[in-house]
């Protein structure tokens, strides 16, 4: 489905319902988005064991501005900012009044911009794998110095430079950079993966060209107030676990949660724990009426 939103159009699906039998009553169930990394991913990514969420929640796959199955538009136009704000015209448009957010990688990055410019319309947060400013870029380019082959250390030259300049390119970094990721990759299923998604490497470029470079939000993490869950994963790269611990360690009350045998997909790796530590937060998280 393609929302008309902010002069683009958003794609976004549903899994699961808002409300379920609970005796002589109705009981609302959380609505929640999922937001997908890159930037220049898509929501495909959420169909593995995220959807099996939807036996708590009522869920939102969105693909951001210029990805997926969202319109392209102008790549000048795929920006945090424009990420944040259509998040929030997606949730007027489907008549809610606050949501519950998962945003992994890229996805949680825009979760935590979310939260903080939209406070009110936040019922529970997820951020999964992710960090909170700029400065895992350093951190990245260091652990891939340290644990890359010579072979992912030269691919990973386009990511830094933010000057990807065909898909040919992005599949050939996602399939080198595949076991960094995920310690269960299997090269045999990469193909089936990559052809069920719609990347986009000038979303990609536009991040790591250009805005990831320079956004902050570490000073502003104290201000959210809503239950919060950090997920990190104790062998990953590109948001090493540690940009996971301080983004607990300054929301007040977060809890967190650090899955010892996953890189940077979390889900793939160690995925019965994952759905657990979710599934767990959602329900200690969301009161009985579902607000």
């Amino acid at each position: 489905m393609l929302a008309s939103i902010r002069g683009t159009r958003i794609f976004f699906d549903t899994d699961g319902a808002g409300f379920i039998p609970d005796g002589e009553r109705l009981k609302e169930r959380p609505t929640l988005f999922l937001l997908h990394g890159g930037p220049g991913g898509d929501h495909t990514g959420f169909r593995g064991a995220n959807s099996e969420l939807r036996d708590v929640a009522q869920l939102v796959y969105v693909d951001h501005r210029g990805c997926g199955r969202s319109d392209t538009g102008n790549p000048s136009d795929y920006t945090l900012e424009n990420n944040i704000d259509d998040l929030d015209a997606l949730r007027a448009h489907l008549g809610l009044e606050t949501i519950s957010v998962l945003g992994s990688s890229y996805g949680g990055m825009v979760a935590i911009g979310y939260a903080l410019r939209y406070p009110n319309r936040v019922a529970n947060l997820i951020l999964v794998c992710t960090a909170a400013s700029h400065r895992f870029l350093g951190d990245a380019q260091k652990l891939l110095a340290e644990r890359g082959t010579p072979e992912q250390i030269q691919v990973c030259r386009r990511l830094w430079d933010g000057n990807f300049e065909s898909m040919e390119q992005l599949r050939d970094y996602y399939r080198v950079m595949g076991p960094l990721y995920s310690r269960k990759f299997q090269a045999e299923d990469f193909d089936a993966g990559w052809n069920r998604g719609r990347r986009s490497y000038l979303a990609l470029n536009q991040g790591f060209g250009g805005f990831l470079r320079t956004f902050d939000y570490s000073k502003q993490l104290s201000e959210i107030r809503c239950p919060t869950l950090v997920i990190g994963a104790a062998h990953d790269w590109i948001c090493p676990p540690w940009h996971s611990r301080e983004i607990a360690d300054a929301i007040p009350r977060a809890h967190l949660k650090i899955f010892d045998h996953s890189g940077h997909s979390v889900a793939a790796d160690e995925p019965v724990e994952y759905l657990r530590a979710i599934r767990g937060f959602l329900t200690y998280a969301t009161p009985p009426n579902g607000h």
